[in-house]
């Protein structure tokens, strides 16, 4: 065999150049100083910026949301708690088209499979709500299809046991848990809470896989105690709605406040809604008419331009006022009342609801001392309560009044008012001639109550026997009158405004009054919006609604009846003037 001489070869006998060699090395050197400047870039230099890409692609932080404080009423029972309600969300790339599995989700959730799809339409997206705040049983369900891409997250959800009767006092949170309307609104800050977070490692599946940092607890909301008594609330409203269900009304109102103390005991409104389910709900149904709606106080307001002539020292209850003939005209305009009640006291005056007598009396008073009497009693000036939405009202500035102006503001014309506005103004009748603060929560039993000023105890004394009188035989009023209990209180009708004038045959109709009227404990205001069942007055369409409220009210707080006999109620209703 001939041996090969691979020495022999040409290729293998050339020179190879030096710089060739030298070069490579080279190279392979600078790579690996890259490679290592690359490498200190990221460790070092760099740091930073690479761990937050990371923490971008993978890193999350969950919120760990806090349970919304309760809402109590003045007994202890519950107004609005919060539960526990899942919501089910999903990532739509990982999500297993199974339509077996998908027909069960849409079926659990209770939404067509063509909304279902079209939430999980887009692939791109990394996060979708699929449906905010299910029932845990339904959500137990939804995991047991162990459906790759669909995850859930825990929540809360409002719960309202008293439903629609305390719907306006209580309102309601959102999906978010912040507070939108009524007490949930107003105390949102303290019932909210504050929400807790934590850091995960999230894999490409949605999953949790690490823990990165300290975890942040969240801060359970407080619980408030309301001044509402539930079973109060509750029996006002059914009693206002059958009112105006019975008298084929628009909307009713009733706030029932305690005299001595300014707390609310019951503010109910119909129609109403359920805050559980805010389906369809229009404004008109959400609107807290006893706080936002203001009206023409109308007859309600003669006592108060009787209290201020008494303070005044113009009048005394058995001042004459002549009425005759039923009718007084004050420039181009006529001013009347229903019958002509000829001489009366300042007592028939209110018994009997006469405009021409409350005219008289408002004639003998400045305007400055009506306007300064209206602002110290609340009107013009909105109310000084924790809610959302309270209406002002309008009284004119003194100065700018006409004559006919400060005729008509003596029987409730020419100013407006809420019916909360209305019922708080009368606190100082029943409170010795104080205003006294009006609160929605419920006050320490050793809470000194100041009030402000207005009549003395005396006159405050004079103008509830004239209420008393006004609500018993020969009053407008005698339908108010309960069994067991002393009644004292004024009706009111109004014709409503349309433009710049009166609606013939719309009418509002009110009752505002307190019992027992020696030593009132409660202050009661009804009102009826455009009654159109053959009547309209306030004396028969509010003053019966008044009676039954009062009646449970004091019972159920345990006042002693103060008289013995049934109510007088004639069979013929005293109408009032307008």
């Amino acid at each position: 065999m001939r041996d090969i001489r691979y020495t022999s070869s040409p290729l293998l006998a050339s020179k190879t150049p030096v710089w060739r060699s030298k070069f490579i090395v080279a190279m392979l050197a600078l790579a690996f100083i890259v490679l290592i400047g690359r490498a200190a870039y990221v460790q070092v230099f760099g740091n930073a910026f690479f761990q937050r890409q990371g923490e971008v692609r993978f890193a999350r932080t969950l919120d760990m949301p806090a349970s919304r404080g309760r809402i109590f009423d003045r007994n202890g029972l519950l107004l609005a708690s919060s539960v526990v309600a899942p919501s089910i969300w999903a990532i739509p790339e990982d999500v297993e088209r199974d339509p077996a599995k998908l027909q069960q989700l849409a079926k659990l959730l209770g939404m067509p499979m063509a909304d279902l799809n079209k939430k999980l339409a887009d692939e791109d997206k990394t996060f979708v709500w699929i449906k905010r705040q299910v029932d845990e049983p339904i959500a137990k369900q939804i995991a047991e299809l162990k459906i790759p891409g669909i995850h859930q997250r825990r929540e809360y959800k409002r719960k309202y046991p008293e439903g629609e009767a305390a719907a306006h006092v209580v309102g309601f949170a959102n999906v978010e848990n912040h507070g939108q309307e009524g007490a949930e609104l107003s105390f949102d800050k303290e019932l909210a809470g504050k929400p807790g977070s934590r850091r995960v490692i999230k894999d490409r599946l949605g999953r949790a896989v690490e823990a990165v940092g300290d975890e942040v607890p969240p801060v359970d909301g407080k619980d408030i105690q309301l001044s509402i008594d539930s079973k109060v609330q509750f029996f006002a409203y059914q009693k206002l709605r059958d009112s105006v269900l019975a008298h084929k009304a628009k909307s009713g109102s009733v706030v029932v406040l305690d005299a001595q103390t300014g707390e609310v005991l019951a503010l109910a409104n119909y129609p109403s809604y359920s805050p559980d389910n805010r389906k369809n709900l229009s404004g008109a149904q959400l609107r807290n008419i006893a706080l936002t709606d203001t009206f023409e106080p109308g007859s309600t307001m003669k006592p108060i331009t009787v209290g201020i002539a008494l303070e005044a020292g113009r009048v005394t209850p058995q001042t004459m006022v002549n009425t005759s003939p039923g009718s007084y005209q004050l420039d181009r305009f006529t001013i009347r009342d229903t019958h002509n009640y000829g001489n009366l006291t300042v007592e028939g005056v209110i018994q009997k609801s006469s405009n021409v007598g409350a005219l008289k009396i408002a004639q003998k008073l400045r305007p400055q001392e009506m306007w300064e009497t209206y602002s110290a009693l609340g009107y013009g000036r909105k109310p000084d309560l924790a809610f959302p939405g309270a209406a002002t009202g309008r009284v004119r500035y003194w100065k700018n009044w006409k004559p006919v102006e400060q005729a008509t503001m003596s029987y409730g014309y020419g100013l407006s008012a809420s019916l909360f506005q209305m019922v708080h103004s009368y606190t100082a009748f029943s409170h010795g001639g104080e205003v006294i603060p009006a609160t929605l929560l419920k006050l320490d039993s050793n809470t000194p109550i100041q009030g402000v000023k207005v009549f003395s105890d005396k006159n405050a004394r004079a103008i509830r026997k004239m209420l008393a009188m006004a609500a018993g035989p020969g009053g407008t009023g005698q339908r108010a009158q309960t069994v067991g209990y002393s009644v004292g209180g004024k009706s009111g009708t109004a014709r409503k405004q349309v433009g710049k004038g009166y609606a013939s045959n719309r009418y509002r109709a009110w009752f505002t009054g307190m019992a027992p009227i020696e030593s009132p404990r409660l202050i009661v205001g009804v009102m009826i919006d455009e009654p159109s069942n053959g009547t309209y007055y306030g004396g028969t369409v509010a003053a019966p609604v008044f009676s039954e409220v009062v009646q449970q009210t004091l019972r159920i707080m345990g006042v002693q009846p103060d008289v013995a006999v049934k109510p007088a109620i004639v069979a013929e209703q005293v109408q009032e003037s307008f």
